[in-house]
């Protein structure tokens, strides 16, 4: 862990404490993954021979707000997971990553809970939400750094409905894939146990799972799809389950 110079040492020290990192000095030089404090926030430094650059989430700018802008009940993702004008229905983001997603859903009324598996990813989500998202989604948004199979199949209290969105399959020409989204897949690593994460949303008590996949992609190992729900560059896989 890195601090800029003027930026809080103590906070970076108690977070270093909590992450079990090291805290650098400004004489190292790491060759690994560096979580980095400086005046906009929290960074995640890659490996210099990666060539990958800097991840640091923002959801008041760019892709995110973006999609924040465009959103609706009636675009494909609030079909997908039977958004009505009149409700907030509870749902679980059981693949947060990124978070964009659950930042849209929750910018349409819904009451997210994010689950990421990775503690350094899970700590740029907080950190995202504490600085830059509208004030009005805060409240609307849970971040937890959990396992998700592990999580759903310790639920007591289920949720209106689980989305999984599964890292996709690696291209061939992985210089097509945006950096951001290979440094999330370099953190987390392969997503090797959707089939079980689908097993664990069906049996969860939620009474709709919904899967994003890249068009063309089999289903998940798993009993057939309810119904789909294309959109331009994906698809939705909506499993509606016995209440």
């Amino acid at each position: 862990m890195r601090v800029d110079d003027g930026c809080d040492v103590e906070l970076a020290r108690q977070v270093a404490t909590r992450l079990n990192v090291p805290l650098l000095t400004p004489n190292d030089c790491p060759q690994g993954y560096v979580l980095a404090l400086g005046d906009t926030g929290w960074r995640l430094e890659t490996p210099p021979a990666l060539n990958l650059g800097v991840l640091q989430l923002d959801f008041a700018r760019g892709a995110t707000a973006w999609r924040l802008r465009q959103a609706g009940r009636r675009q494909p993702l609030g079909r997908a997971l039977g958004l009505q004008s009149s409700q907030s229905p509870r749902i679980v983001d059981a693949t947060a990553g990124l978070g964009r997603d659950g930042m849209v859903l929750a910018h349409l009324g819904c009451r997210m809970t994010l689950l990421e598996r990775s503690p350094v990813i899970a700590f740029l989500l907080c950190d995202a939400l504490q600085r830059l998202a509208p004030d009005s989604l805060r409240g609307f948004v849970e971040v937890v750094n959990a396992d998700a199979n592990a999580w759903l199949r310790a639920c007591t209290s289920p949720p209106d409905a689980v989305y999984l969105d599964p890292m996709y399959p690696e291209r061939v020409k992985s210089a097509l894939v945006k950096k951001e989204m290979r440094i999330l897949r370099e953190v987390v690593g392969p997503d090797s146990d959707a089939t079980i994460l689908l097993d664990a949303a069906l049996h969860s008590g939620a009474r709709r799972v919904v899967v994003k996949r890249p068009h063309g992609a089999p289903c998940l190992e798993g009993p057939d799809p309810t119904h789909k729900i294309d959109a331009p560059n994906t698809r939705y896989d909506v499993y509606l389950c016995a209440p």
